[in-house]
């Protein structure tokens, strides 16, 4: 393939020479085999969670539960330890992102990518060698930590190294490696359940995507802006010249070193998020990952296979569903790396509450009126239980899937960018292991309503996009502050310079010493 000559706009309408270079293309792909361990784990839980061989070693009284032939279809798997067996990562995950947003920072993107290889690799020996349901645990709680340092490096890595035009898709490299993962955990499972210590060998093969990233995290380059960020100012300028394939980069250099110098001057990132023109992009980026969690995604990719069983397939129908839905996700994650860059982010996110929309409404009215307590759904009925779960899954592979990562990755300014996203993926974490926590005792209690209760959110989902999200495509990351925050018909008046940040602070803290004298 030909390099691809793109430009971008720099301060003052200067531009950005640069072209699309393998080196970039490489270094992505690499990266990305972080999300390849995260989708993996996401996908591979669901399924080991339904094999009989591994419940009677852990969970003996969700084994017999499942064999009572009129056990309530919804409550079956209603288990607080079976839940924590999934939740245990990303609660984990939520703890080590904080710590990961200061490895980024201090030690650099490269750095805290390998760090999550090696949590993920040792978390996958412990959890297909665990005989006790603690060692099981303590395995998944590794593997959360490498999730916490991945998901915190990898989508920082992909927007620092990608030119402008083209950072929408190499960014959601990352979500397609999560679908892609998900998808083999389903084939995976679907081959191993037959097997008597299949459930081993699923759990197991996690080891596979971080030694990938083990090597090939010696093969690709730090980043310039972390590089610059942290001193190494020949590197840095040598790394760029490298990946952005011409030698004229001193508009984007001396842009880097600015944002550098302005970040380096903050001695508490996260004490600056706190500040009023920082406001924007925090409430946006945990947003959106709070909002991608109350889709419903991870209750369907967690426990798609129980899902399936549920309504009335047996365990191999259920894995097979599982690939089926697997499949739609990563074909359609491409569908967004193509447009994501063209049509914009708004327009996918909006289009995407309709048909998620949609397709919740329609699962949840079948399952009210046709799948009785002890019952199970005729076989046509079924189908369409499935296919409407495929026709939810694309939409939210095409949005809300690669764009919460996306989005968040790109709207913070230098100085808060570590702090700011390590927010945001705490924030997806802290969700995930909440519904990963409570999903299958919310179906217990809720039945069907709880595709009613997603689709409720849904809709405030479409409601924040309209009238809070900007859009941010073929926008430099640092010229987000002047090209999209000062902008915006609502987010414009929290846009103020450091000096009037301290004057708004001292009047702020007048009026509170003045109120407090007065009463």
């Amino acid at each position: 393939m030909a390099p691809v000559m793109t430009s971008s706009s720099g301060y003052g309408g200067a531009e950005f020479a640069a072209k699309l270079t393998w080196r970039v293309l490489m270094c992505g792909l690499i990266a990305s085999t972080g999300g390849l361990m995260f989708g993996y784990d996401i996908g591979i839980s669901g399924g080991v969670s339904g094999m009989d061989t591994f419940l009677k070693e852990f969970f003996p009284v969700v084994y017999k539960r499942k064999q009572m032939a009129k056990e309530n279809n919804y409550c079956k798997y209603d288990n607080q330890l079976l839940q924590l067996f999934t939740s245990s990562l990303y609660l984990a995950a939520l703890v080590m992102s904080f710590y990961a947003a200061t490895m980024c920072k201090k030690f650099g993107r490269k750095v805290t990518m390998q760090a999550a290889s090696v949590f993920f690799l040792l978390g996958a020996i412990l959890t297909v060698a665990a005989h006790r349901l603690w060692l099981l645990i303590v395995g998944r709680i590794l593997l959360g930590f490498g999730v916490g340092c991945g998901n915190q490096a990898v989508p920082l890595f992909i927007s620092e190294i990608a030119p402008v035009k083209f950072r929408g898709a190499l960014n959601i490299s990352f979500q397609l490696m999560i679908t892609i993962g998900i998808l083999i955990a389903n084939v995976v499972n679907y081959y191993t359940a037959p097997i008597e210590w299949g459930w081993r060998l699923s759990l197991g093969l996690a080891g596979i995507p971080a030694v990938i990233l083990i090597v090939g995290s010696f093969i690709i380059s730090e980043t310039p802006t972390s590089l610059i960020e942290r001193g190494k100012l020949n590197e840095g300028r040598t790394i760029l010249k490298a990946i952005r394939g011409v030698d004229n980069v001193d508009l984007e250099f001396e842009e880097i070193q600015k944002a550098c110098e302005k970040a380096n001057r903050i001695k508490s990132p996260f004490a600056n998020l706190m500040k009023r023109s920082s406001r924007p992009q925090l409430v946006i980026g945990v947003l959106m990952q709070v909002f991608q969690q109350f889709t419903g995604i991870n209750a369907i990719m967690f426990y798609s296979p129980v899902l399936f069983q549920t309504v009335g397939f047996k365990n191999d129908a259920a894995l097979l569903s599982a690939v089926i839905t697997g499949t739609v996700n990563s074909l359609s994650t491409l569908v967004s790396i193509a447009l994501v860059d063209r049509a914009g982010r708004r327009s996918l996110l909006l289009e995407a509450c309709v048909q998620m929309g949609i397709s919740q409404a329609a699962i949840g009215g079948i399952l009210a009126t046709k799948l009785s307590l002890t019952g199970s759904l005729d076989h046509g009925t079924a189908i369409w239980v499935v296919l409407l779960i495929c026709f939810f899954v694309s939409g939210f592979a095409w949005s809300w899937g690669p764009l919460g990562w996306l989005v968040a990755s790109e709207i913070f300014p230098l100085k808060t960018r570590a702090a700011g996203f390590s927010c945001a993926v705490s924030s997806n974490m802290l969700f995930t292991a909440i519904i990963a926590q409570s999903f299958l005792s919310m179906m217990c209690k809720m039945q069907a309503g709880i595709f009613f209760f997603f689709l409720a959110w849904i809709v405030v989902m479409g409601l924040f996009v309209v009238f809070l999200l900007p859009e941010t495509k073929q926008v430099p990351i640092d010229e987000m502050v002047e090209r999209v925050w000062k902008q915006h018909w609502y987010w414009k008046r929290f846009m103020v310079d450091d000096d009037e940040e301290e004057d708004y602070a001292s009047a702020k803290k007048a009026q509170t010493l003045e109120m407090g004298v007065s009463s």
